[in-house]
């Protein structure tokens, strides 16, 4: 039997890929991996990030309406009481009485005190915590409040995981709170201001 060489020859350089190809294709499918595992990084840090800032606003909001509900009498204002810096600093015990319940009615000064503590706790993110540490909250959250007049100013600042511009330096509106916390490149800050009546 006669094969025919140049036949056997062709057949095989069609058939196939080199290794050249296969190593190619490999670098390619690694290189595609590898930009969707950093893109899920990336996704991951802007997804926390995103979720503090909706946090320091929900907190800012949630003293504004504290200080709303504690309706003070014309001879016992109550409104400057809440003005300070928060946060920094372990609230220590929680005050007595609570004023959480019904029969225990408190005077305007006792629930700015009681005010004060829980929304420090929450700042400082002691409502979740792990092995004794507190894990919820903000990343080195500062609370500031002022008042003046019934206006009220809410600045909450906290540590944001990548350096960009100071969180304070482009609030030349909020000159009275942009001292809130240490100012560093990576500072972020909520400002939220109000009219209490």
């Amino acid at each position: 039997m006669n094969y025919n060489n140049s036949y056997i020859q062709k057949r095989y350089k069609v058939n196939g890929m080199t290794f050249i190809e296969v190593l190619i294709a490999l670098v390619i499918l690694v290189t595609g991996i590898l930009g969707a595992v950093a893109m899920q990084a990336t996704a991951k840090k802007g997804s926390f990030d995103a979720m503090q800032r909706s946090l320091a606003s929900s907190l800012a909001q949630d003293i504004l309406e504290k200080m709303r509900s504690n309706d003070a009498s014309p001879t016992q204002p109550t409104l400057n009481s809440y003005a300070g810096t928060y946060g920094a600093n372990d609230p220590g015990v929680a005050p007595v009485p609570a004023c959480n319940q019904v029969a225990a009615l408190c005077t305007p000064g006792q629930m700015v005190t009681n005010d004060i503590y829980q929304w420090t706790q929450a700042l400082r993110g002691a409502n979740v915590t792990s092995g004794g540490q507190n894990t919820g909250g903000l990343v080195g959250a500062i609370g500031c409040i002022t008042e003046a007049n019934n206006a009220v100013t809410v600045t909450i600042s906290w540590q944001g995981r990548t350096s960009t511009d100071d969180g304070a330096a482009a609030s030349s509106d909020f000159d009275v709170n942009s001292a809130c916390g240490a100012a560093n490149d990576r500072r972020r800050q909520v400002h939220i201001q109000a009219f209490v009546y």
